[in-house]
């Protein structure tokens, strides 16, 4: 544009030291205006923040927004809470219980040692359904590792990896489950463990909904709640408010798997996963790390 060479060819013929000062003054009031501008932005995110508090607290998960309900038991745990020692294990200051959760994948433990190294309690995987045949299986260490839990005086619970796609199959897991658990001393929870297969094409469970997957853990929950044992369900944050109705789930205790300084969940947790990559005296492979609340 002439105009713009013209005003370009004006400021090259002034003196060096007045341009100087035009361009540090120029300078300086783009710095306030940007100083101003970033001061109203944080103003209008307090503002976006307080707008919210007063419509109901809200999360972000999975890149959706989910409103808190609360009618449901709200989770006390602050991150004030925990303690991360040096060797990466977490200590609670309330009352609780320190523990593991093992499968095969473990191989070969030695309870005496793992009994010696501080842990509490143990919830052994009993079985699983196959995600992509769909046939159930007892883990192939479920009963050496009960026998040695049981024998160095560890609490045991156990739990299913489920990949139920109907309440039919998932009352089918639990009734399973009973029949493995019979004459055995159980004072642990029976856990329902569903969790989607992710980069598979052939799981039998992809795409499966929220209403049914809540409707897959409430069934396996009463019948394990009808024997008398105590019904649990397993989740991560994805499933736990992107999926499960937990009005639906009323009086099932939660295991949260979070792997972070402390369980941020919003709703009530009974145990917390904090770390899948733990080591325990007497276990060869890394082990996932639990805090079972007793408060």
């Amino acid at each position: 544009m002439p105009g713009r060479r013209e005003r370009k060819g004006a400021v090259r013929s002034r003196n060096p030291l007045m341009v100087l000062l035009v361009f540090l003054t120029l300078l300086a009031a783009g710095l306030l205006a940007a100083v101003l501008a970033v001061g109203f932005s944080r103003q209008q995110a307090e503002n976006t923040v307080v707008q919210e508090s007063e419509q109901g607290e809200t999360v972000t998960v999975g890149g959706q927004e989910v409103e808190i309900d609360d009618a449901l038991p709200q989770s006390d745990l602050e991150e004030e809470h925990f303690t991360v020692n040096e060797d990466g294990t977490v200590t609670y200051s309330g009352e609780a219980l320190y523990g593991i959760d093992v499968s095969s994948h473990q191989g070969e433990i030695d309870w005496a040692a793992v009994a010696a190294d501080g842990v509490e309690f143990a919830i052994l995987r009993i079985g699983y359904r196959g995600y992509s045949e769909g046939t159930l299986n007892q883990d192939g260490q479920f009963v050496t590792n009960y026998s040695g839990a049981i024998e160095n005086g560890l609490t045991v619970g156990v739990y299913f990896f489920s990949q139920a796609i109907s309440a039919e199959e998932a009352e089918e897991e639990a009734r399973q489950v009973l029949s493995w658990l019979e004459g055995l001393e159980i004072t642990g929870p029976v856990v329902f463990d569903w969790e989607e297969i992710e980069d598979s094409d052939s799981a039998r469970t992809n795409g499966l909904d929220g209403e049914t997957v809540t409707a897959c853990a409430k069934a396996f929950c009463q019948v394990i709640r009808e024997a008398g044992y105590t019904p649990m369900v397993y989740c991560n944050g994805m499933l736990g408010y992107l999926s499960y109705d937990l009005t639906e789930l009323e009086g099932v205790g939660i295991w949260y798997a979070e792997y972070s300084d402390y369980p941020s969940y919003a709703y009530q947790v009974e145990i917390w996963q904090y770390s899948n990559t733990g080591t325990v005296n007497g276990i060869s492979e890394q082990v996932d790390r639990d805090i079972w609340f007793q408060n």
